[in-house]
């Protein structure tokens, strides 16, 4: 057996199958409610709430929908507090994110918890590195291959979650291409890119005159994919109205096109996708909870680049292969530059990645004198001194000299703070075409707030 880390144990099976063998999470009400009550995960996630689905329903309506989800690591439990109302405390302090030991006492509203180690769980690993266009080498990610695989077996709805770049879109297209369905469409609609006017026409369609506009018949994308698959992406932008339609919809298993009275049967099996967390946006009232029990009857979560860095030269060599290169990797991008890329925290994933490459394949071995690589500071460098701004699209922090005098803290900070702003916003305002609502959803940013940052930086009137 191989330790791998935080992960757990990776074993192989008489059978020649992979698999990982992990702790999961134990958790025990001592005060509240439903105090006496012990549950142990059958999964990897262990989460807590009051709606049903949680691995631990619990009957006090001060714990949210969805409050808090835990995954046992090797050595801790990584806690996320899901946006509930009542927040989780420990010893008086109110938790977004944390590790915490085994053992450790937690307070959601009125009920009191108790985290512990659970029992040993085996999951299975993909033995292949490459699932329907996938691709990854480390255990995360042979982990969600063989989730993948599994997927595409079934009918049911997949929620597909995870930061944008990690490749939703791409996950979701080796569901539809694994299953029987591959034969059949595969059809996208961007729920972030659609006026709510649209929306009900881009899934169901329209009959000639049933608005101004109306000129023909269209078919929408439910209609489009017959027995094929709907792609539903950035589902959590979706308005009220356009929630409660696709509901009725999934529940009567018909729908109508917009001026239409007769019921056309829905065939297609439904994929969404989001960047978003929709149990905080459950909690908030910001989405359906009906909705939500409907397409997340099974969820896949992508993972962010920085959480399998030794998955970067696999997906360097597919990227330059794919793009017709013929040189060796090691021309464009050798040992120290690969080091430089794993230390990387990629903020913009697997695009940012692909971005990267294509951009040396294009620019030929000179390319990171002015190409994207100018923004990756080397492995260690820290911050910084004599901060200058730069004139192109990249920034370059420096290195600490500590041989010199260091600028004081806060003046130093605010210098590359504002840098960062400027040079970040001018490309999110740049990739989004100057449509701020969407720089807005991509960036994860109050609208509002966004354009504050734009007009002190000049970038937008």
């Amino acid at each position: 057996m191989a330790k791998l880390g935080e992960m757990g144990t990776w074993v192989v099976r008489r059978d020649a199958v992979s698999a990982l063998t992990l702790k999961t999470v134990r958790v025990d009400i001592v005060a509240g409610p439903d105090a006496g009550t012990s549950k142990t995960s059958a999964e990897e996630v262990f989460t807590i709430g009051t709606a049903p689905g949680n691995t631990l329903q619990v009957t006090d309506r001060t714990v949210s929908r969805y409050h808090l989800e835990l995954r046992s690591q090797e050595d801790f439990v990584l806690l996320q507090d899901l946006g509930s109302t009542n927040g989780t405390i420990l010893s008086g302090a109110r938790l977004e994110r944390a590790r915490i030991g085994v053992g450790t006492t937690l307070y959601l509203g009125r009920t009191q918890i108790v985290v512990r180690d659970g029992e040993q769980k085996m999951v299975e690993l993909s033995v292949a590195n490459e699932v329907g266009g996938v691709r990854g080498n480390t255990v995360i990610m042979r982990r969600l291959l063989a989730l993948v695989a599994k997927a595409a077996k079934s009918e049911v709805p997949v929620l597909i979650t995870g930061e944008s770049g990690t490749g939703k879109e791409l996950i979701a297209r080796a569901v539809h291409d694994t299953s029987s369905r591959a034969d059949k469409p595969f059809v996208v609609v961007d729920c972030g890119s659609l006026s709510p006017t649209l929306i009900g026409s881009e899934l169901f369609g329209h009959e000639k005159g049933a608005f101004t506009g109306a000129t023909d018949r269209h078919a929408g994308a439910f209609e489009q994919a017959g027995d094929g698959t709907v792609f539903l992406d950035e589902i959590g932008e979706l308005p009220p109205a356009s929630q409660a339609n696709l509901l009725g919809v999934l529940e009567r298993g018909t729908f109508r096109r917009l001026g239409g009275q007769k019921e056309l049967p829905l065939r297609a099996r439904v994929l969404s996708a989001t960047n978003r967390d929709l149990r905080s946006d459950v909690n908030r009232g910001n989405f359906r909870l009906d909705l939500f029990y409907r397409l997340a009857i099974v969820v896949l979560h992508t993972p962010a680049l920085r959480e399998h860095p030794d998955d970067i030269p696999l997906l360097i060599e597919h990227f330059l292969q794919r793009g017709g290169y013929s040189g060796t990797v090691e021309e464009l991008f050798p040992p120290a530059v690969m080091e430089r890329f794993r230390a990387h925290t990629w903020p913009g994933n697997v695009r940012e990645l692909r971005n990267t490459v294509d951009a040396a394949r294009t620019l030929g071995p000179d390319w990171s004198v002015t190409g994207t690589f100018a923004a990756i500071p080397p492995a260690g460098a820290e911050v910084l001194e004599n901060f200058q701004e730069p004139t192109s699209d990249s920034i370059n922090l420096g290195v600490v000299n500590l041989s010199s005098e260091l600028q004081p803290y806060n003046e130093a900070r605010s210098h590359v703070l504002a840098s960062f702003e400027k040079i970040y916003l001018r490309q999110l305002y740049d990739r989004c075409e100057g449509n701020v609502s969407k720089a807005a959803r991509h960036a994860q940013m109050d609208r509002s707030y966004l354009i504050s940052l734009l007009r002190k930086h000049n970038i937008r009137g």
